[in-house]
């Protein structure tokens, strides 16, 4: 049988040469830096020969796929000693569109996939960091929502600046466990009255719920608009990256961010991109935070009175950079 799921660092994936029509852009990229030795972290790609047989079995994921999934799923609990929806050490994933030309805005992503009512409880216990897990399940809730269960996003984002309002504070990361908490139970209220359901808790539901909703968001109205626009053609279908979680949003001693290797407005060779402490992916593209440089050079041209990456972590930042140079000759 043809090959239709890949690990980003299994030896046929190599052999593969990472071609971004099955693999999608995301895919393909992850893939080689995965085999590069770079720290990517555990996951795999869903090919975009499955989004094809995904609208021809009537928009659901057949039955061979989701074994195939389970397996590689399995494969990630092994490497990194985790396992999904277990009650004492839970595995979180992401997971992420990718199709072969890069389509910013237009597809869909949903993190910290794996959090119920126990797992959070899991998580809290075994990170002895209760407002992580609680603020890493209302995302979830939120963005699995939006994506999966078609909710729009303000009547969350509401709850959360009204809550804000009424506790006197500006931003997200002046919540405690405990607001997060409260609200948590205010977004399982929003999903209860939009949908007639509770919010899903069994985690296989939520991943083929996910996946599923990414392929579908390859057929949406904005997703199609851009596509004829920019001349893509709508037999590509797009691939789904699933990846175990890793997290910015544990405190003050974590970030999250985007870089490239050279300045994207000018071609200059020098670091170029932006991260944010205590976040998750999302807050930094969102516009909700005003995101700090990578670089002291960067920030100094910006005079900007917030710390670059290179003065806050800076051992982070020359791992980061040795990562950089190494892409850039590659």
């Amino acid at each position: 049988m043809k090959r239709l799921i890949y690990n980003f660092k299994n030896k046929q994936t190599t052999k593969f040469k990472y071609p971004k029509n099955i693999l999608g852009g995301k895919g393909a990229n992850l893939a080689e830096m995965g085999n590069m030795g770079f720290p990517v972290p555990e996951g795999f790609t869903i090919s975009t020969d499955v989004c094809d047989l995904f609208y021809k079995n009537n928009k659901s994921i057949p039955t061979i796929i989701i074994n195939q999934i389970k397996k590689e799923i399995k494969q990630i609990e092994k490497e990194v000693g985790k396992k999904f929806g277990d009650l004492k050490n839970p595995l979180l994933l992401s997971v992420r569109s990718g199709a072969r030309v890069s389509m910013p805005g237009m597809m869909d992503t949903i993190l910290n996939l794996g959090l119920n009512d126990k797992t959070v409880e899991a998580l809290s216990n075994q990170t002895k960091n209760k407002r992580f897990a609680k603020d890493s399940y209302r995302r979830f809730i939120q963005m699995y929502s939006n994506v999966v269960l078609s909710i729009e996003n303000y009547k969350f984002e509401e709850i959360i600046e009204n809550y804000k309002l009424t506790k006197g504070v500006l931003l997200d990361t002046d919540l405690i466990a405990e607001d997060w908490e409260a609200l948590i139970v205010d977004f399982k209220n929003v999903v209860k009255k939009e949908t007639n359901k509770n919010f899903p808790q069994d985690v296989n539901s939520q991943l083929i719920g996910a996946i599923s909703a990414v392929f579908l968001s390859w057929e949406s109205n904005r997703a199609k608009t851009y596509r004829k626009i920019n001349q893509i053609p709508s037999n590509w279908g797009t691939a789904v990256n699933v990846q175990s979680m890793v997290f910015g949003n544990m405190g003050e001693n974590c970030a999250t961010g985007v870089v490239f290797t050279r300045d994207p407005s000018n071609g200059n060779n020098e670091i170029y991109g932006e991260y944010l402490i205590n976040a998750q992916g999302e807050d930094v593209v969102a516009g909700t935070r005003t995101p700090q440089y990578i670089t002291k050079k960067s920030r100094l041209k910006s005079k900007s009175k917030d710390l670059s990456l290179e003065e806050t972590m800076p051992e982070i930042f020359k791992k980061l950079k040795k990562i950089l140079l190494s892409l850039e000759k590659h």
